[in-house]
């Protein structure tokens, strides 16, 4: 992995401090140019590296990188799915069976609904998960997708319920089908880490808040410090900056010297920003080893 992932909240008026700010992004990424002009200047600056959620019009940026293949001949997106609002909204427009109509995968309109019909008609979790993944996939095709995430909402639900075998369904499909290592984004690193190592997943990636002051870090700032320490996994650290809470220098400075930090996702709207946080990451990145012991 690259050590620098820009990721997509401030593109879809996700901001978890301010309600205004979020809204002002909103409105000023409307224009799909204006996402796309961010996204040039994050190339031009060295980060290559998209990890993004499977919002529709994520569609609409896939498409402009696979039409300027010669331009964006490093670019390489992390989806993350599923996007949750998506579904809600599709089921509301179109009922249910034109929302599974309208996310089957290319492979043929027959093939996919037998798939799904046999898995409901067998409680089968194995096919229906792998359905739902190859429909998200469907915007990302021709393009470079090393890492295909499970997004938080779906991960620390699992885990609340105690389906740990989805994980390895999950690992399993993304490999086997894509080539892709599998990535899973928490809100509980620690928890998750045991859950993962229960069902054989072994080495993961994991993408989880880790920053100074313990903001949106379930489970406390003690466990996530002994995880990365102990466990033999490969960390993604996003909300460093704590949505503004902790200043930038300070921000990196810190999880900079966190052991096993592999890669840090952060969210920039601007040209100076992208290029202030990656001067900060090659100032700070060599403060300790990143392998956990």
């Amino acid at each position: 992995m690259d050590r620098l992932l820009l990721g997509d909240n401030q593109f879809f008026g996700v901001n978890h401090m301010s309600e205004e700010k979020a809204r002002a992004q909103s409105m000023r990424f409307q224009d799909i140019q204006a996402i796309i002009d961010v996204l040039d200047a994050a190339y031009e600056e060295g980060v290559r590296t998209f990890m993004c959620t499977t919002h529709d019009r994520i569609e609409i940026i896939a498409e402009h990188v696979r039409k300027n293949p010669a331009k964006y001949a490093d670019f390489k997106f992390f989806p993350c799915m599923p996007y949750a609002h998506k579904y809600a909204n599709a089921v509301t427009e179109y009922g249910m069976m034109g929302a599974a109509k309208h996310f089957l995968p290319d492979e043929g309109l027959l093939n996919a609904a037998l798939r799904g019909g046999m898995s409901l008609a067998r409680k089968d979790v194995d096919g229906l998960a792998t359905l739902l993944i190859d429909a998200e996939m469907k915007m990302f095709r021709g393009l470079q997708t090393p890492v295909i995430f499970l997004q938080n909402v779906v991960v620390d639900l699992l885990l609340g319920m105690g389906f740990k075998d989805a994980f390895r369904i999950f690992a399993d499909h993304v490999r086997s089908r894509y080539n892709a290592e599998p990535g899973f984004i928490t809100m509980n690193m620690p928890m998750l880490l045991q859950a993962l190592e229960d069902v054989g997943v072994e080495n993961p990636i994991v993408c989880a808040n880790i920053n100074k002051i313990g903001f949106r870090m379930s489970g406390g700032l003690e466990a996530y410090d002994d995880a990365l320490k102990t466990k033999r996994f490969r960390s993604i650290a996003m909300s460093v900056f704590a949505s503004g809470a902790i200043p930038a220098r300070e921000a990196i400075e810190w999880v900079c010297e966190q052991p096993n930090v592999q890669a840090i996702c952060f969210g920039a709207s601007s040209r100076g920003n992208i290029r202030n946080t990656r001067e900060l990451v090659d100032r700070y990145w060599n403060a300790q080893p990143r392998e956990a012991a």
